[in-house]
């Protein structure tokens, strides 16, 4: 059995997919056995739903000691799912290509510092891109710079929203993060 810690800031819509695929077998042989938030956040509701070990561990100083001594040993996977805060280098180096994030774009386009939630799809449609999508990666201490795992885009149409091109982004988030994490497991 696999070892999954999902790390959150919000209400935990992407942690629920994982959850559920786990409970499936869509994420097969993997379980998720930690949620930590760095606020306060439905997500952390989600884990208790699911009797996860959940803890909160507001950013703030030794946020990264704090965050490495929560993780379990056995951890074979950090997910980060609508996770707002940036990992310490530290972090990073002790779980080097065992942490994936997803981010609302189509990387390496509109990452970066400032790029997430609203801001990364009013900046796509300001910019006039033709397509957005989401993109499964690797974490490491440049921001949304690691290697991609996986990616799927999405045709922007002409009366596009910031809030429907979100909604039809998370959709595709549903659709590849399961698999990009099975990707990872397997490698």
């Amino acid at each position: 059995m696999r070892n999954l810690v999902v790390l959150v800031s919000g209400s935990g819509t992407n942690l629920q997919r994982i959850i559920d695929c786990c409970e499936s077998g869509e994420i097969p042989d993997a379980k998720v056995t930690m949620v930590i938030a760095d606020r306060d956040c439905y997500a952390l509701q989600r884990a208790e739903n699911h009797q996860i070990k959940s803890k909160l561990i507001p950013r703030g100083k030794d946020f990264s000691q704090k965050l490495l001594d929560e993780i379990p040993e056995n951890t074979d996977l950090i997910i980060l799912a609508g996770f707002l805060s940036i990992l310490d280098k530290s972090v990073i180096e002790q779980f080097e290509r065992k942490i994936i994030n997803i981010h609302p774009a189509l990387l390496p386009k509109f990452g970066g510092k400032g790029m997430w939630g609203m801001n990364v799809h009013n900046a796509v449609l300001q910019a006039g891109e033709k397509e957005s999508g989401a993109t499964v990666h690797f974490v490491t201490a440049g921001i949304d710079e690691g290697e991609i795992i996986l990616q799927k885009s999405v045709k922007i149409e002409d009366n596009e929203t910031p809030k429907t091109l979100a909604e039809k982004v998370h959709q595709i988030e549903y659709e590849i993060f399961p698999k990009a994490i099975n990707e990872v497991l397997k490698s």
